[in-house]
């Protein structure tokens, strides 16, 4: 899941359907509250942005090894569109988009570099789930966990969070956004938006009981402003608070516009439990309209992220523009639905040497604390005609790295 502007022209899908969204594909956001561990919120709502960053080599290492590991071969080695979930039981569930399997073998790879490797005929699936335990990635769910809905569509999972299975339920189950994209020609070689689904998963087993369509956008006619939601879930007065966005694909439309929706604790699978915002108020069945982006200065890349710190929520996406391919910039608000200000503070976290470009910034609260926020960001390589064989023969540049983030007042 990736940036804005320029990535998308730059690259495009390869025959083995890797999952870069680069450039202006769907956004969607993952709306979380940041631990306030260290007693500085106090509620009142306040102009934020990065006030330090710095590399989570830990984090970055922990993937690599556990993709690395050729102990099995039906295990996660790579993926994008990461996203981060807290289970009961104390597991953090891992969700991914297109996502490698297979065997990775050290180095030197086949073209004599000193890079671990896989061969190029390793399955690629639509997504998967990978299960962590006290730091430890431990094991990769049966993937994909979930199939493909009809020839050529397929889903990719963004946020999820643990509520009642229905409202004042005791009982708790993981809801999982998906979105549904259709095979397309360019410029949707990514695929065209199509639907917003949720499944539904048990606690602690993770069987697939159902999945849900919550919004059909097959009757908007222009792709570029069909609307697709998922990333996060955050309870605030009983309230999950959903983001999304549109693909803004059109060239006089080189930023995308972010959009809001918020649904009843426990009703994330009832579409009739969503009210999106329509520019005044929260309406059920109403028409989304943006809270972020003018299309041009100002809007989301493929993938937002959106964090609560007392009373102010905090936005990181990639930024407008040809900085798109390497840098995130941050806006913040009083409330989910604006209004945004910024961008402010801009941070260009670290790349691998070559053709490559971050993409996809998300939030994982299940790690943060102490006034300290991680944030992932993935890596793809851009060039069209090999990218598959650059994936291959170096296997860390399709895997999440990590940052750490502390907020401090926006001068």
């Amino acid at each position: 899941m990736p940036d804005d502007s320029g990535a998308a022209r730059a690259r495009q899908r390869t025959g083995t359907g890797i999952g870069l969204l680069l450039v202006l594909v769907l956004g969607a956001a993952l709306l979380i509250a940041l631990p306030d561990d260290d007693g500085s919120g106090d509620g009142a709502c306040r102009a934020l942005t990065v006030g330090s960053w710095e590399a989570d080599d830990g984090l970055t290492a922990e993937f690599a090894r556990y993709g690395d590991d050729a102990s099995r071969t039906d295990d996660w080695t790579g993926g994008d569109g990461t996203h981060s979930v807290r289970l009961p039981d104390g597991r953090v569930l891992w969700l991914f988009s297109d996502t490698y399997l297979g065997q990775v073998y050290g180095p030197p790879n086949p073209h004599g570099e000193s890079y671990a490797w896989r061969d190029t005929t390793a399955p690629l699936v639509r997504n998967s789930a990978v299960l962590m335990r006290d730091g430890r990635l431990e094991s990769t769910l049966p993937a994909p966990l979930f199939a493909d809905p009809a020839p050529g569509r397929w889903r990719w999972p963004v946020a999820a969070r643990v509520e009642p299975r229905s409202p004042g339920s005791p009982e708790q189950v993981v809801r999982v956004l998906l979105w549904v994209r259709t095979a397309g020609q360019a410029p949707w070689i990514y695929g065209v938006p199509t639907a917003t689904e949720v499944a539904t998963l048990s606690l602690p087993a993770l069987r697939l009981e159902s999945i849900v369509e919550v919004l059909d956008q097959r009757s908007v006619r222009d792709p570029s402003r069909r609307v697709l939601f998922g990333t996060t879930l955050v309870e605030e007065d009983g309230w999950t608070y959903v983001f999304g966005g549109d693909d803004g694909r059109a060239a006089s439309r080189p930023a995308s516009h972010a959009y809001a929706a918020r649904v009843p604790e426990g009703g994330l699978a009832d579409p009739d439990a969503w009210q999106y915002w329509s520019g005044s108020a929260w309406v059920p069945g109403a028409r989304p309209r943006p809270v972020l982006g003018d299309g041009r200065r100002t809007g989301v890349g493929s993938a937002f992220t959106v964090v609560r710190d007392g009373g102010t929520y905090v936005l990181f996406t990639m930024a407008a523009g040809p900085k798109g391919l390497t840098t995130v910039a941050s806006y913040w608000a009083c409330s989910p639905a604006g209004p945004w200000h910024g961008p402010a503070k801009e941070f260009s976290p670290s790349l691998p040497q070559g053709q490559v470009a971050a993409y996809n910034p998300q939030a994982h609260p299940v790690l943060s604390g102490s006034g300290r926020l991680v944030l992932s960001y993935d890596v793809n390589w851009l060039e069209t005609t090999s990218a598959a064989d650059r994936l291959s023969r170096n296997v860390s540049l399709y895997r999440p790295r990590f940052v750490t983030l502390r907020l401090a007042a926006a001068r």
